[in-house]
């Protein structure tokens, strides 16, 4: 067999990048009609309409969905099959990402945390994020691509909470998060939620569970009914689309759990706005792609 041709995974991620900014995914559309359906507020479902318009305008005219193209993140999982070298993955995603940027174009919003110097490249230091699993009985490489706006991310939140705190606080903290955030996360989008683990793994999880189709329940009987508690209670502020007010305020609620340490019980809220955005690429070893979400 030939050497595997890893500017495959390059282009890749190119294309995830731009098709994640362009091209929402079914369930994030169905999700949105569903929540216009319900709205009874005058100016909330004007809101809805003006998504829609530029629901659109993007599929029309094969552009941009959001202004704010987000800092990219990449959740890799490699197959216990597929033959891989983890520094040309790493690589290639990287420059794939920068591609992405000069040449769709599109404005990079990565940036210094000091000097503020935004090289527009959407990469440097510690980006793209890439996040590796791995899975048996497979011999593909699945790219997940998702761009991360700061109007979401800036409201996100962690707290590390005692086992004697009980769940009733898990739930207060994660309510009193979304109410605070506003308008600021553009909702209504997914809220995503990790319990347990570290401190830096319960935001990854928080993370993951944004990235799964809206509405998605989480296997654990307990955990989805938690997700449809939150979702109700959520729902039932009146904060609405654009915070403006409604009927809806949130398309789900999804929830990620690890275990952790008996004296802990870390949470962390991380929001997706209303363009739930994520594109995937599966990629076989004989170089063959299939781009989906």
């Amino acid at each position: 067999m030939a050497p595997f041709d890893y500017g495959i995974v390059e282009e890749a991620a190119k294309q995830t990048y731009i098709r994640a900014l362009c091209d929402l995914p079914p369930d994030v559309r169905a999700a949105l009609k569903k929540a216009y359906d319900r709205e009874t507020k005058p100016t909330a479902r004007a809101v809805f309409e003006a998504i829609f318009k530029t629901i659109e305008i993007a599929d029309r005219d094969k552009t941009l969905i959001c202004q704010d193209t987000g800092l990219p993140i990449y959740k890799v999982t490699i197959g216990s099959a597929f033959p891989w070298n983890g520094y040309e993955i790493k690589t290639r995603l990287s420059e794939g990402a920068r591609r992405a940027t000069q040449e769709f174009p599109f404005r990079g919003s990565s940036t210094h945390p000091l000097t503020r110097v935004n090289p527009q490249t959407s990469v440097g230091d510690g980006l793209p994020v890439i996040y590796f699993d791995f899975v048996k009985d497979s011999d593909c490489l699945n790219i997940l691509m998702a761009p991360k706006g700061s109007g979401s991310e800036n409201m996100s939140q962690m707290r590390m909470f005692y086992p004697a705190d009980g769940v009733k606080a898990l739930k207060k903290f994660i309510l009193d998060a979304v109410v605070e955030s506003g308008a600021n996360p553009c909702p209504p989008g997914v809220i995503g939620v990790g319990i347990g683990g570290t401190a830096d793994l319960v935001m990854k999880l928080a993370k993951d569970a944004i990235l799964r189709p809206v509405g998605q329940r989480h296997p654990d009987p307990a955990i989805a009914a938690m997700e449809v508690e939150l979702e109700e209670a959520i729902n039932a502020t009146g904060r609405g689309p654009m915070g403006l007010g409604g009927d809806v305020s949130a398309l789900a609620v999804h929830i990620e759990t690890a275990y952790t340490h008996i004296t802990q019980n870390p949470v962390a809220i991380n929001t997706q706005c209303w363009p739930a955005r994520r594109s995937r690429a599966i990629i076989h070893p004989n170089g063959s792609v299939e781009y989906g979400y």
